[in-house]
C-alpha cells in the first residue's frame, strides 16, 4: 500500500474520522492531511490527531496543493462543497466521493466534465477497520490515481472495484445497508433467547459471539457457506429443526432476498432525485 498522496477531507463526521486514523495507523503523515468541517468539535478532533483542521476550503489549501479531495460530506451538502472546492483545487486532483446516492453524472455535474471522479460506498465497519467499500471511476481517472483511491479506503476495511456504476444500488443494498440487517440479527437471536428464559446479560453474550465468530469462521474457511452450514448441521438434529423453518419457502432467504432488492429500488429513487 502506497503512504504517499496530499489529502483534503473534506467533512469529519464518524467516516471521516475513521478515515482520518486508518490512514495515519496505516503509516500516512499528518502534515499531508487537511480537514474542513464547520463544527468546531469536529476540528478539535482532528487536531488532537495532529491533522490541521479549519473551515474553510481556500485556508486548508493555503500551503498544500492535493492530490485528492475526499468528500465526507451528508448527500445534502455535496453541492456547497463541491462549489467551495472546485474553485480552488487544481486542475490534476481526483475526487473521492463517499456522499451516499451522488452518482458520477451528479459529481460530474458539478465539477465539470473533465474532473477525474471516484465515487465509494463504504459501511458501518470501517469505524473498526473492518469496512467494505465498493469503487467505481470515470474516464478522466488515471491508474495512478485509482491505485491512490483504493489505497485510501483499504485503510478501513477491503475494496473491489466496480467496472459498471449501475450495480453501486446492488452494492449499497448488500454491503452498505447490510451492517443493520446483521444488526437486526443479533437483536432477534438475543430476544429468542430471552424468550427461552435466559438471563439478559447471557443472552446479548450468546448473539454478539455466535454472529461474529460464525463471520469471523466463515472469512478464513475452506469451504462455502452453504458447505459449513450443511457441516454443523446434522441430520434430525437441533439445527436441522431449526433450519427446516428457515429454509422454508418463505423462510429466511426468501426474506432477504425481498429485503435487499427493496433497499437497491431506493437506492435508485435516491440517486435519480
Amino acid at each position: 500500500m502506497s503512504t504517499g498522496g496530499r489529502i483534503l477531507l473534506v467533512g469529519f463526521g464518524n467516516m471521516g474520522q475513521a478515515l482520518v486514523r486508518g490512514w495515519l495507523d496505516s503509516g500516512r503523515a499528518a502534515a499531508n492531511m487537511r480537514v474542513v468541517d464547520p463544527v468546531a468539535s469536529a476540528r478539535a478532533v482532528a487536531r488532537d490527531l495532529g491533522v490541521s483542521a479549519t473551515d474553510s476550503v481556500a485556508t486548508a489549501l493555503k500551503d498544500l496543493r492535493v492530490d485528492v479531495v475526499v468528500l465526507a460530506v451528508k448527500p445534502q451538502q455535496i453541492g456547497s462543497a463541491l462549489g467551495e472546492c472546485s474553485a480552488a483545487v487544481g486542475a490534476a486532483t481526483v475526487w473521492l466521493s463517499i456522499a451516499a446516492g451522488k452518482t458520477l453524472a451528479a459529481l460530474s455535474a458539478g465539477l465539470g466534465a473533465k474532473a477525474a471522479i471516484v465515487r465509494a460506498m463504504p459501511n458501518t465497519p470501517a469505524a473498526i477497520g473492518q469496512g467494505m467499500t465498493a469503487l467505481v471511476a470515470n474516464a478522466a481517472v488515471t491508474a495512478e490515481q485509482r491505485t491512490l483511491c483504493a489505497d485510501l479506503m483499504a485503510a478501513v476495511g477491503d475494496v473491489a472495484w466496480l467496472d459498471d456504476e449501475r450495480h453501486m444500488d446492488a452494492v449499497t443494498a448488500v454491503s452498505g445497508s447490510g451492517p443493520a440487517y446483521v444488526f437486526l440479527m443479533i437483536e432477534c437471536l438475543e430476544r429468542a433467547a430471552l424468550d427461552l428464559g435466559l438471563a439478559p446479560a447471557l443472552a446479548r453474550q450468546l448473539a454478539l459471539a455466535t454472529v461474529s465468530g460464525a463471520a469471523a469462521y466463515a472469512a478464513v474457511a475452506d469451504a462455502e457457506p452453504a458447505e459449513l452450514r450443511r457441516r454443523v448441521t446434522s441430520p434430525n438434529g437441533t439445527t436441522a429443526a431449526a433450519l427446516e423453518v428457515l429454509m422454508a419457502d418463505e423462510g429466511l432467504s426468501a426474506l432477504l432476498t425481498r429485503a435487499v432488492r427493496a433497499a437497491a429500488a431506493r437506492s435508485r429513487e435516491l440517486s435519480a432525485a
